[in-house]
């Protein structure tokens, strides 16, 4: 248990706790992850995906960017909804990957929309947070949400800086 804690990180994959404790064979390492579970030192989250503290008291989007277990990020409605873009409330986490999937957690939703790899991995308009989570600006949630539905309505546009949004959607590719 002191490895996990030492190690700063709340959530693990099966392969970190293998790296971790220096494990190498698979019966073995399931094993003692039972163990630890079975102590309450570790918490199942996701297949493969376990966590050293209860998920309610971790951060859900950097549930959201472990569970997916690839490159992603932040985007579209929940970014748009932090920022008052968008004035509904919105129930979940949306995040870009490369594929698409809907996961839900207890009461959380987390939702995974495909983009292509030339425009996911494209930097403009992400930045990372403090715990490693990549989240897009306001400029490129909008691009991003106009990308899935180039029809969507805004109830603020006087909010938004266009000339930025299309300058991001250029850089990226979208137009």
């Amino acid at each position: 248990m002191s490895k996990l804690l030492a190690s700063g990180r709340v959530l693990f994959h099966t392969n970190d706790l293998a790296l971790l404790w220096g494990i190498t064979n698979r019966h073995t390492l399931h094993v003692t992850i039972h163990r630890y579970m079975k102590r309450g030192a570790l918490y199942p989250v996701y297949r493969g995906l376990y966590a050293a503290k209860p998920l309610d008291t971790i951060d859900p989007r950097l549930i959201g960017v472990s569970v997916i277990h690839g490159f992603t990020y932040l985007s579209c409605e929940r970014v748009l909804a932090d920022e008052g873009i968008i004035p509904q409330q919105v129930i979940g986490f949306t995040f870009i990957a490369e594929k698409s999937k809907t996961i839900t957690l207890g009461n959380m939703v987390f939702r995974y929309r495909s983009l292509q790899p030339r425009y996911l991995f494209h930097p403009a308009g992400i930045t990372t947070h403090e715990n490693g989570v990549r989240i897009a600006g306001v400029p490129r949630a909008i691009a991003d949400l106009l990308y899935f539905n180039p029809s969507y309505t805004f109830d603020t546009r006087d909010s938004i800086d266009w000339k930025e949004v299309k300058s991001i959607q250029k850089e990226v590719g979208y137009l």
